[in-house]
């Protein structure tokens, strides 16, 4: 009796699995991050691949060190800290205002097509850069631009006569500042929407100032938000190029221009170079992006 229910258990069995379509136990909603996986394949994994490869080989396709230790050159200590300096000094300021014009526009109590507005402009203008960005810097504060003429004719101030300069370090980050303020607008939007209602209320109940409550409380939430939006900022002016090179030219040596020399240039033509220094700027974008990711993760604690 055992043996006739086990061999009916069988067939059946046999028959439920024959029955089944081919692959029915695979997940096939994978195959909708296929077109990505191949997107960072292609162009994430492969160039950062060839760049370490060209980055320890010479001209000849022989290993060595050589390029590694050329970026402790003074001219390339100079380039890397020209280009940290800008972004840092770029990314703070960019930072600091966009959080006040985001608690403005957020937290301040203005009309709803004021913000509206705003985020409609800072989406547009973070990605205004490059070629256009400069001319439109230059026809406008350059030393014929529609402002300094202004202030040179109405108010009777030459604001390049008194230390002002576009094509110098302040003019480079000013620059900066049009498409870093709207970026960190949008980006930590969503930290300041996150700020409840019951935590300041909760506070006043305690006796908490405006002040207290936003010493003690709302800026502690806030602050890794904020540290990441910074991070994130310093890697969107660290990687800029076009923006530099058709404002200042290939005179004002950061580290993208000297890359571009390094590859594309007929003097200092050395695309090996060129590598290492695309690999530097790679490691200190990685561990840029890595730094934000820790805190925007921290940040999402207090937002859920």
């Amino acid at each position: 009796m055992t043996d006739i229910q086990a061999t009916e258990a069988s067939g059946t069995f046999a028959a439920e699995r024959a029955s089944k379509p081919p692959f029915a136990g695979i997940n096939w909603n994978w195959l909708g991050l296929l077109p990505f996986l191949i997107f960072v394949a292609l162009f994430l994994v492969a160039p950062v691949l060839y760049l370490v490869n060209g980055a320890f080989q010479n001209a000849e396709g022989q290993y060595t060190l050589a390029n590694i230790i050329a970026l402790g050159s003074d001219n390339i200590v100079s380039s890397y800290s020209l280009s940290i300096r800008l972004s840092l000094v770029s990314a703070g300021i960019g930072a600091l205002t966009g959080l006040l014009v985001a608690y403005a526009v957020i937290l301040g109590g203005l009309p709803d097509w004021v913000r509206h507005a705003f985020t409609t402009f800072s989406g547009v203008a973070s990605n205004f850069a490059g070629v256009p960005l400069a001319f439109a810097f230059i026809a406008t504060l350059g030393r014929l631009g529609l402002v300094t003429l202004i202030f040179r004719d109405v108010f009777g101030v030459n604001i390049y006569a008194v230390g002002f300069n576009l094509f110098s370090f302040w003019g480079l980050a000013l620059t900066y500042l049009y498409f870093q303020l709207p970026l960190m607008l949008l980006v930590v939007t969503p930290a300041m929407e996150g700020l409840k209602a019951e935590w300041r209320e909760a506070a006043e109940s305690l006796g908490a100032s405006r002040a207290q409550y936003w010493r003690l409380v709302a800026l502690p939430v806030l602050t890794p938000s904020v540290l990441g939006c910074f991070l994130l900022l310093f890697a969107n002016a660290f990687g800029t190029l076009a923006t530099v090179i058709a404002l200042t030219g290939s005179s004002y040596s950061v580290v993208p221009i000297m890359l571009y020399n390094q590859i594309r240039g007929n003097v200092l033509y050395n695309p090996n170079l060129g590598y290492a220094l695309a690999l530097g700027m790679v490691v200190i974008m990685a561990v840029t992006n890595l730094l934000y990711l820790v805190l925007r993760n921290r940040a999402e604690r207090w937002q859920k």
